[in-house]
């Protein structure tokens, strides 16, 4: 189904004035309109940094079998008990081979770590505990082993059909480890949208190309890009688009129909070459919402289109751009992904700071760890929204409510990294 052109005015959904709403309505509202986008199964070593979207249990207990954890040799622990000191050496017991038989209990095999416990041994004692003349094992004088020491138990750490992860885990490297030993060479993970990321203006003009001094590289095509490819998406696209209703509406339509998600750059205000809000309500895209009590970023557009396709509008200065995609173009994506919403990071403000409009501050930060293991946020507050020079070297920027004018040192506020 394409997105169809329409005259008729769109009414807002949500509150009954969609407008200058605050930072908790943007987020509720973008989450109620978000579709699912289904999953995919990909081979093991694709995976890394997907969202895990099937429950993994256990292929058998973990450790499958008693195995050593020391280097040394494996004893029968009875024999402790009987206040034997020396041990024959029956053989060896190598990691990867199957349980050799310890027949007599005053002997001992030599051990390595990971290896099955041969038949017969249940206590390790380490090679820095012995010392091995013509093939015989002594141990160290007054060293007092405990029979049963240095083996890691079958099942102790699982059992056989135990869940080991849930949909909706982010695999990294412990998750990558798990699946591994989980026997999974093939796994189901969410399929990320296809994403157009669309410029709009005049001025822009990108890298490679000749710049005249009344233009601007197209930067925040390129940094939203990068936000999603960071975080596993190469379903992306970019364009830019010049301040032409007629461009705009036949180029936004295509993107539209070959895409999930759009997200477009610019163009939102209240200019006379802010054209995005109308053309997209011209073409059958329902606002859900438009302005919030923010900075930066307060011009932003929410909308849905008639095939349920999020569409999402974010004021084209920089740093408004980049706060608007990590605050809540990615983290409202990766939900309807399947991604569990965690409560973000909270951190310390390491100095005072203020802000007069009554509007949410989202500030960059640097993180910086105290003596006393507190993590403490400094601020980096750029020149302007159009200062993206500043956000240079930033760990990502803290949400400051509404409300409030004066935040003192050691106010604890929400961390969101780049």
């Amino acid at each position: 189904m394409q997105m169809q052109t329409s005259n008729k005015k769109i009414e807002a959904i949500g509150k009954p004035d969609a407008f200058r709403i605050d930072v908790a309505q943007a987020v509720q509202l973008i989450a109620k309109s978000m579709p699912d986008y289904g999953s995919e199964r990909v081979e093991l070593a694709d995976a890394a940094g997907q969202i895990l979207r099937q429950r993994i249990s256990a292929e058998r207990d973990q450790p499958p079998f008693d195995r050593a954890t020391m280097d040394g040799i494996a004893v029968d622990g009875s024999a402790l008990t009987n206040n034997i000191r020396e041990f024959p050496i029956a053989g060896i017991q190598a990691a990867g081979q199957a349980a050799q038989q310890l027949s007599d209990s005053g002997q001992c095999f030599e051990v390595m770590t990971g290896a099955v416990m041969p038949s017969g041994a249940d206590t390790v004692i380490p090679v820095e505990r012995i010392a091995i003349t013509a093939g015989v094992a002594t141990l160290e004088e007054d060293y007092q082993p405990e029979p049963g020491q240095f083996i890691h138990r079958r099942a102790t750490d699982h059992t056989q059909g135990d869940t080991l992860l849930e949909p909706g885990t982010l695999i990294h490297g412990p998750e990558m480890a798990i699946l591994t030993a989980a026997g999974e060479a093939t796994v189901e993970i969410a399929q990320w949208p296809r994403v157009a990321i669309i410029s709009t203006g005049d001025e822009l003009i990108d890298v490679g190309e000749t710049i005249e001094d009344f233009q601007i590289r197209s930067s925040n095509d390129r940094a939203i890009e990068a936000s999603f490819q960071t975080r596993g998406c190469s379903q992306t696209t970019r364009s830019r688009l010049p301040d032409d209703p007629e461009a705009l509406l036949i180029h936004i339509r295509n993107l539209h129909d070959d895409n999930d998600v759009l997200i477009l750059s610019g163009g939102v205000s209240m200019g006379k070459y802010d054209y995005v809000p109308g053309i997209l309500q011209e073409l059958g895209v329902r606002m859900v919402f438009h302005k919030i009590l923010q900075r930066p970023g307060l011009p932003m557009w929410f909308g849905v289109s008639a095939d349920n396709k999020p569409v999402f509008a974010l004021p084209g200065n920089p740093v408004s751009t980049i706060i608007c995609c990590i605050r809540y173009v990615i983290p409202a994506i990766t939900m309807a992904m399947g991604l569990p919403q965690r409560e973000p990071e909270t951190v310390q403000l390491g100095e005072d700071v203020s802000f007069e409009p009554d509007l949410t501050w989202f500030m960059p930060v640097i993180l910086n760890c105290s003596a006393d293991g507190c993590t403490r946020a400094l601020p980096r507050p750029t020149n302007t929204s159009g200062d993206f020079i500043g956000l240079r070297d930033t760990d990502g920027f803290v949400e400051l409510p509404r409300g409030t004018n004066n935040f003192a040192a050691g106010y604890s506020a929400r961390l969101y990294r780049w």
